[in-house]
C-alpha cells in the first residue's frame, strides 16, 4: 500500500510559499530573478534539507534536492516563478507537491523547481535548459510534473486528474493582405479592394477551419493591424499574426496548409495580394508512453474520475523529454483560470493530485526496487 501524504503538510506549505511575493488581490508577483523569487527558491532548499536531501542552487537559479547518492533518481518538480500578478499554484504546486511525495517515500526521488519557466524575463525554461544541458542530468531516471490545468476541460466535464498524453506544439504565422487606400464615403463595395474586410474574413472562419483538422485545435489571433489606419480610409492593408496549437505534428501541417489555401481563395475574392509567412514553430512533445501507462492505471484505481488529455500550454516537462521519459498529470482549475490572482483549485483536489503522484512514483519505480522497471533512456 502506497503510504498517504500529509494533507496537513501539502497545504501548509502552499500557504508559506504563497506568503513569498503575495499581493493584497491574493495573487503573487514572484517573477523569475526577483528579489521574491530568490527568497522562494532559498525557503524551497532549506525545506528540502529538513526532509533529507541534499539541496543547493546552481549558476541560474534552479533548486535541485536528492537523496544522499549519486542515483539515479525519477525527478519530481515544476518552478516556482510567476508571471506578475499570478496565482499560487501555477509551477508553485508540483514544486511543493514534489517535496512532499519525497518525504512521504524517504530517499526515492529527488525535487527540482526550475528557474524562469514563465520567460518574463527571458525566453522560458532557462532553467530546464541548463539543468539538461549539464552533468545533473545524468543523474536522474525519468521526470514527473504534477500542474493545475490552467484550463477549463477537466472541471467543465467533472473529472478529477489528468493523465497528460503530449504537449501541444505551437505554429505562429504572419498573415498580410494587400489592397488599396480609397474613400471609404465615395467608393462602393463592389468596386473596393478593402484588405480590412479580407483580413476579418480570415480571422472570422479561423475556428472551422482547424475544428475540421483536428477537433482539440486551438488557434487565436491576438493582434491585428491596418493601413493608414482611418477611419475614413479603406484599409490598404492588414496584418495580423495567427497561432495554431495542436498536439501532434500532422495536425499542425494540415492547419497551415488549409491556413494558406483559405488566406489566398479570400484574398483573390477580394481583391487583394495575400501573403502567408511561417513566423516560429515549436514541436509537440508526446510524453513517454510507458508513463502514460502508469499514471493511467494509478488514475483508474483511485476511484477518481479523469481522462487522458494534451497540455495546451507549456511545461518544463518537453524540455526534459528529449532527455528522459517524462509524464504529467493535471488537476482542475476552477472556471479554467491561471495566470491571475483568481486561480484556484480547491483543497481536497489538490491532496487528490498529489497523492496521485506519490502512488505514480512507485507504480513506476515499483514498491521496493530503487530503479524503474523496464524503461530504457
Amino acid at each position: 500500500m502506497t503510504p498517504g501524504i500529509s494533507a496537513e503538510r501539502l497545504l501548509g506549505d502552499l500557504a508559506e510559499l504563497a506568503r513569498i511575493g503575495s499581493r493584497p488581490d491574493g495573487g503573487v508577483d514572484r517573477v523569475a530573478g526577483s528579489e521574491a523569487d530568490v527568497r522562494a527558491r532559498h525557503w524551497l532548499a532549506e525545506r528540502m534539507r529538513e526532509a533529507g536531501l541534499e539541496a543547493s542552487l546552481d549558476e541560474v537559479n534552479n533548486v535541485f534536492g536528492h537523496p544522499p547518492g549519486r542515483g539515479p533518481w525519477l525527478l519530481l518538480g515544476s518552478h516556482t516563478d510567476t508571471v506578475p500578478a499570478g496565482g499560487r499554484l501555477d509551477g508553485s504546486y508540483g514544486v511543493v507537491a514534489a517535496l512532499e511525495v519525497a518525504r512521504t517515500l524517504g530517499g526515492r526521488v529527488a525535487v527540482a523547481s526550475f528557474h524562469d519557466e514563465e520567460g518574463v524575463t527571458g525566453h522560458g525554461f532557462a532553467g530546464s535548459r541548463w539543468f539538461c544541458a549539464g552533468p545533473q542530468v545524468d543523474l536522474v531516471s525519468g521526470y514527473l510534473e504534477l500542474h493545475i490545468e490552467q484550463g477549463p476541460r477537466l472541471e467543465a466535464e467533472g473529472l478529477e486528474l489528468g493523465v497528460v498524453e503530449a504537449i501541444v506544439g505551437i505554429d505562429r504565422f504572419e498573415v498580410t493582405f494587400r489592397g488599396a487606400a480609397n474613400h471609404a464615403g465615395t467608393t462602393p463595395f463592389a468596386m473596393r479592394r478593402d484588405a480590412g474586410r479580407a483580413a476579418a474574413r480570415s480571422i472570422a472562419g479561423l475556428r472551422e477551419l482547424v475544428l475540421a483538422v483536428d477537433p482539440e485545435m486551438v488557434a487565436n489571433v491576438g493582434q491585428v493591424g491596418f493601413e493608414p489606419g482611418a477611419p475614413n480610409v479603406v484599409p490598404a492593408i492588414a496584418r495580423f499574426q495567427v497561432e495554431m496549437r495542436a498536439s501532434a505534428r500532422p495536425a499542425l501541417e494540415a492547419g497551415a496548409e488549409k491556413l494558406r489555401a483559405e488566406v489566398a481563395r479570400i484574398g483573390s475574392e477580394e481583391g487583394c495580394h495575400a501573403e502567408v509567412k511561417a513566423a516560429i514553430s515549436w514541436p509537440p512533445v508526446a510524453m513517454f508512453e510507458g508513463y502514460v501507462a502508469a499514471l493511467s492505471r494509478v488514475c483508474e484505481r483511485s476511484g477518481h474520475p479523469w481522462r487522458r488529455l494534451p497540455s495546451g500550454a507549456g511545461h518544463d516537462a518537453e524540455i526534459l523529454a528529449a532527455h528522459v521519459p517524462v509524464g504529467m498529470l493535471f488537476v482542475p482549475s476552477h472556471k479554467g483560470v491561471s495566470h491571475s490572482p483568481r486561480e484556484h483549485t480547491d483543497d481536497r483536489l489538490l491532496v487528490q493530485g498529489c497523492q496521485a503522484l506519490a502512488d505514480s512514483v512507485l507504480e513506476i519505480l515499483g514498491p521496493e526496487q530503487g530503479a524503474e522497471k523496464g524503461v530504457e533512456r
